[in-house]
């Protein structure tokens, strides 16, 4: 890991790319280059067929020139810094203080890659790279650039500290379409830093990024809230947002919510059984119609009563004929009286204590 120093005293974590993957990844864009190259000369070699050699010769230069030198350019121009090779090893070209690349930089590059890499058939790339402790050619001092990897395990990242509960959800309404991502990872770099920055360095910081958050939405920040704070809610609000469109984009309403145990599990809403259970005629319980049982309503009864009443409940009514059947609603009927003058309900099973 190399820290990195911004301008603004910022520490960036960054892996530098070392010379093997780079290799690799100088490789696989001269394998394109080349084939684009050999492709574009075949192409004109038949169309130029009827010139003279002044004017072949002159075609042969500006192709090489266009695709071997300016390709490479304008590709890591458009793509800030990710050519097909460095994208396919994982890494990225980026400015000494952690920023992309612009024009400039790639121009730089380019012109200093046709003497490494081309001229000296990347000898001088390699023994520079080498030498150096970030990984660096010739072409990336002469342009201040550093080639990094993106990569990187996700154990080693940094997590955005959370705002406080009385900022969480103030900024429901706030507009954030207009906010660059350049501000974005800025803002986020800061607070994962903050505090391994100086106090009044890190407070000018929060305040211009701040400022510069209140620019792009247009709304002020609320009056007495610090700037920290302040970025750490919007920062937060902008993840609820995202998450809320990833679940939203996953398609499909949850299932409702059956307790473990309930006999509605796997059925339909409205094929549901009613909550109230229902015992036939002749079986025993111990716990009534329509009570709250251990797994819910509707749920198991327990296989045997732990209460002496209800042992001597039902070695009163085993040898007990079964009556005719109640009514639908469950009832069932009712058992004839005890010694002490009292009735049970054979469907329920119970028995008062004697």
């Amino acid at each position: 890991m190399s820290e990195l120093v911004t301008g603004d005293a910022v520490v960036l974590g960054l892996r530098p790319a070392k010379l093997p993957s780079r290799a690799l990844a100088i490789a696989i864009d001269l394998a394109v280059v080349l084939t684009v190259f050999m492709l574009v000369s075949i192409g004109l070699a038949v169309a130029t067929v009827s010139l003279d050699e002044a004017a072949r010769a002159a075609v042969a230069v500006g192709v090489f020139l266009l695709v071997l030198v300016g390709g490479p350019i304008a590709v890591e121009t458009l793509s800030h810094g990710r050519s097909l090779g460095k994208l396919a090893c994982g890494l990225r070209v980026v400015r000494d203080d952690g920023g992309p690349i612009r024009f400039r930089h790639a121009l730089v590059r380019g012109a200093m890659g046709m003497v490494e890499l081309l001229g000296t058939f990347g000898v001088v790339a390699c023994v520079s790279s080498s030498v150096s402790e970030r990984g660096r050619r010739l072409g990336d001092v002469f342009a201040g650039t550093l080639v990094v990897r993106e990569r990187v395990p996700a154990g080693r990242g940094f997590a955005v500290p959370p705002p406080p509960p009385w900022l969480v959800g103030r900024f429901t309404q706030l507009d954030l379409s207009a906010v660059p991502d350049e501000l974005w990872l800025a803002v986020r770099q800061y607070l994962t830093r903050m505090h391994q920055l100086d106090a009044a360095v890190g407070w000018s910081i929060a305040e211009r990024l701040s400022a510069d958050l209140v620019a792009c939405t247009g709304t002020p920040a609320p009056q007495g809230v610090p700037a920290a704070a302040y970025l750490a809610a919007v920062v937060n609000e902008r993840q609820t947002r995202d998450v809320r469109r990833v679940v939203a984009s996953s398609g499909g309403g949850a299932q409702p919510y059956t307790p473990a145990g309930d006999p509605r599990q796997g059925l339909g809403m409205r094929d549901a059984p009613p909550t109230g259970s229902y015992a036939p005629t002749g079986t025993h319980s111990t716990a009534s119609a329509g009570t709250q049982g251990p797994f819910g309503p509707g749920g198991p009864a327990p296989a045997h009563s732990t209460s002496p009443a209800g042992d001597r409940g039902r070695m009163d009514h085993r040898d007990e004929p079964a009556g005719p059947a109640g009514p639908a609603d469950g009832t069932g009927p009712v058992a004839p009286a005890g010694p002490d003058g009292s009735g049970a309900s054979a469907t329920k099973g119970f028995a008062p204590p004697a």
